[in-house]
This record gives C-alpha cells, structure tokens and sequence, in this order.
C-alpha cells in the first residue's frame, strides 16, 4: 500500500515513512493511494473474532510493510483489558432499540484519543527500525485536551522518541490540565499556550513548515512527526472500532449482515467522523454519518451550505474539545471527494490559510451531504441532553457525547429516519463533571466543589465508579508549568532540544 499528498507534489510512500514523517512535505496529509475493500462475506467472518483480531484484519491491508508479526505484536500491546479496563476494549451499551453507545473512552486516559494513541508509538518505533532512521523523533502535539494526555502517556520512556504538547492555557478542563502537567516520563514536555486550540493548532503547523528549524533539526540529529490525526498512523486505528461495533450489532442480533446503520459522532478536527467515512469506503454499510458540532458550528454550516469560514468568534464551551474552527482532517475529505484533485485542494487550503474562508463547487457540496448530515447543540440542550439521558436511562454522558445524541434526535426529527444507530461517545463523564454534575443535580451543588471534589459527588449520586487516574490525580506533583505567546512556541521546542 502505497500513500500519496492531498496536495500532491510528493513520491508514493510506504506506511513506515509515512508514520514516521507524520506530515506530508507542503504541509499536505498523507492518503492512500487506494482503500482497500470488503466483502459482506469477509466483515461477518469478524463476528466471533475479538477487537484484537478485528484490529489486526482492518488495519493490515494499509500496512503492506509491515510483517504480520510486526502488526500483531502492536494490535497485542496496545489492546489489553489491563491498559482498558473492559475485554471488549471499546463496548457497545445498548441504550434502547433504536441507540447504541460505543464507549471509546475505557483506555489509560479516559478519553477516545487512547483508541489511537496507545497503538501509534508501536507503529512509530517499528517505522524507525524500518526505515533505518537513525535521529531521535521529536513528536509535537496541538491539543484541545483530550490528544495531549492520550499522546503524553503512549509516547512515555518510548525509545528513540521525545514528545511535545502544546494546549490552550485557558481552553481545557482543569482535569485535562492536571492530566497533562503531571505528566512523568524522561522525554515528555508539557507547554500551556496563552491563546485558544486554533492558534495553538496553527503555531504546530508552522513549526513543522519551518524550513530553518527543520535545519537546525537535521544537524542535531532530530526530526519531526506528529501524534495529531494529521498522521496516518493516528486515523487508521480508528477505523477499527466502527467495524467492531457493527460486528457486536450483527453478533447480538440487533441488525442482519448487510443492514446499514446510521453513526453520529462529536466531532471538531473530523478525524473521528472522518475514520467512519473511510471504513464505509471500505464496505462497512453505512446509511448516514451524522457530524454533530457545539457552537463553534464551522463544520455544520460547511456540511450544509458548501462555505467553510472560520472568519467568526471562537467559543469557549463545555465541551472544549471540539472548541476548533480549522478542522484539519476536513482536507482528506475533501481530496477523496474530489477525486483527488491535490491542486484544488491546495487553492482551498491556500485561501483558508489567506482570506478564512473556501467555497467548494455544488458537485463536491452534494457528493459530501449524500453522506453526511450536520447541526450543532447549544449549551442549554448539552445540559439538558445530559439530565435527559440520566433520568431516562440512569445512564450517564459527558458533554461530548452529549451533543452526539442532541443532534442524533435533530435528525430523526428532520428526516424521521429510525435506522438503527451508533453514538460514538469520546469521553468519560468524570472528565468534565462540572457540566455533568450541574446538568443532573443542578448548579448549587457546584457552591464550593473543585473538579476533584465534584468527583465523588457524581460517583457516590449517579453510583459510578471514579477511575483511578483520575481518583488519584489531585495528589499528584506538577511537573511542567512552562506556558508561552504563540509567538514563542516555536523557541520553546528549540530550548526544550537545546538548539
């Protein structure tokens, strides 16, 4: 398998150099070259197969230089019940007839970012051997709160690596924000950024497009690559988790072999949506993907008008970590609607980058709404989502996972399409139970509570237990308290290397 540029310009890659590199020169995404298919026939022969097993079937067709040791031996290690939790590693909750919830957020970090990020450094340290690299790989890292941790603890004491985390100082939970500062590890660093996810975003983008870094890289015997969904490494295990869960629908008789589902996902920088798209180019049946945003609805009025324009203010919400207004994986999209039309792309990605805004032609407009459906949630309907959800079902969501529902219903109400559906849910509760807490009991029970003591209250009221990370993280010592400008990100990785 081969992969190729959205914006062109590059040599067909293998996956190793792909995984390595992260990001394509030009500032472009890697793709593949072609999706491999399925038949109905080679997804039901899953049904009895594990998450492991299932890993190892769909990821293996875009990993042709891999050995099938190699893949195992990463599926293996990243997929246990000790680093989950659960078995099943990303379970299916039946909510009722017409709803399941695919809880991806039973790894190490609480959160769906561990679907893909307890995988990647496997596939990192195989790709450098592969390759015969022989600098030390510096990953660098923009998050809105969930990456950072998820990518911090995968790339821990990995060999051969140092890692990087950029995070908007004031745009992240603080739950998030202690996850993150009290990272240990010998090659882990940690920077708050005095500015949102999108100039935090932005500021990693140019720092990897640096043409005098990169210099200074080289003859220090660094390089770059990336844990954020711009790296193919990241997205592809992310495809696997939606087959699975069609495969339990099927094993629990809830859907017959072939029937389509529907699947609403909370999405910012699209990856995860984006990951369901590419497993229905590969044959998982699928009738419409429902892309559910918060305020910052960037997503939403491009899915339903053709414009993208991050030209508006930037909203911070109880849900920040889909507080994003350039969805970077939008562009991988955009190529395979396209065709791959790498020059249109790179026009579009120019004048965003220039003027804020694109319009893609009414062809490409209906290709993408023939797949995809899109609106927003407010905060009020987050909160009340989260108290309906609880009263009915005594089942509880976070805020993320919440606005998927939301829109889920916008849905049904707009087309009275009842097709069977899966909500993919990003995070656990307790990671943002401020919001969760005053949705269900109301806001004077906040008078007083920090996060931490807001823990024990949703777990003793709602009778879930507190995972232990987060359980034991308020005693933990602050290792990184460095915070920049946006201006200065970029000295920062050259002090943190000593360039």
């Amino acid at each position: 398998m081969y992969y190729k540029s959205t914006r062109g310009g590059t040599d067909p890659s293998l996956a190793a150099d792909v995984i390595k590199q992260g990001m394509a020169p030009g500032g472009g995404l890697f793709v593949p070259e072609k999706k491999p298919k399925f038949t109905l026939e080679q997804i039901g022969a899953l049904i009895d197969s594990d998450y492991r097993e299932r890993a190892i079937k769909i990821i293996s067709p875009y990993l042709t230089d891999y050995s099938d040791k190699d893949i195992k031996d990463c599926v293996y290690n990243a997929y246990t019940k000790e680093k989950f939790g659960h078995s099943d590693i990303a379970p299916l909750y039946k909510l009722n007839d017409n709803v399941n919830i695919l809880e991806l957020w039973h790894g190490p970090t609480y959160a769906f970012k561990d679907m893909a990020l307890q995988i990647l450094p496997h596939f990192l340290v195989k790709a450098i051997k592969k390759t015969g690299e022989t600098d030390e790989v510096v990953i660098l890292v923009a998050t809105s709160g969930d990456t950072g941790k998820a990518a911090l603890e995968g790339f821990k004491d990995v060999d051969g690596t140092k890692i990087i985390v950029f995070y908007p100082e004031n745009g992240v939970s603080q739950i998030q924000k202690m996850q993150m500062v009290t990272q240990p590890g010998t090659n882990v660093y940690s920077v708050g950024v005095d500015g949102n996810f999108d100039d935090t975003q932005t500021g990693v983008k140019a720092i990897f497009s640096d043409k005098i870094l990169d210099n200074k890289m080289q003859q220090a015997s660094y390089r770059f690559s990336s844990a954020n969904s711009i790296n193919w490494g990241r997205l592809l295990p992310q495809l696997v988790y939606y087959f699975s869960a069609y495969l339990d629908m099927v094993k629990r008789n809830e859907i017959k072999l072939g029937d389509a589902i529907n699947v609403a996902v909370p999405t910012g920088n699209f990856g995860n949506i984006l990951a369901a798209y590419y497993a229905i180019e590969m044959g998982l049946p699928v009738n419409r993907l429902i892309c559910a945003s918060n305020e910052n609805n960037v997503l939403t009025d491009f899915i339903n008008t053709g414009i993208y324009d991050r030209n508006r203010e930037f909203k911070k919400t109880i849900s920040p970590s889909m507080d994003i207004l350039i969805s970077s994986n939008l562009e991988r999209l955009l190529f395979e609607i396209t065709g791959g039309k790498s020059d249109l792309i790179g026009q579009w990605m120019n004048q965003l980058n220039t003027k804020g805004w694109y319009k893609i032609d009414p062809v490409y407009k209906k290709r993408i709404s023939d797949i995809f459906w899109s609106d927003f949630s407010r905060e009020d309907e987050i909160l009340n989502t989260i108290k309906a959800i609880y009263n009915e079902y005594r089942y509880v969501v976070d805020t993320h996972t919440a606005i998927a529902i939301d829109v889920y219903d916008k849905y049904v109400i707009s087309t009275g399409d009842m097709t069977k559906t899966i909500i993919a849910s990003t995070a656990s509760p307790f990671k943002f139970n401020t919001s969760v807490v005053k949705a269900i009991f109301g806001e004077n029970i906040l008078d007083g509570q920090t996060e931490f003591g807001l823990l024990e209250i949703l777990s003793n009221k709602c009778k879930i237990n507190i995972p232990k990370g987060l359980r034991e993280l308020e005693g933990l010592p602050i290792k990184h308290r460095t915070i920049c400008k946006v201006g200065e990100m970029r000295a920062q990785v050259e002090n943190i290397l000593g360039l």
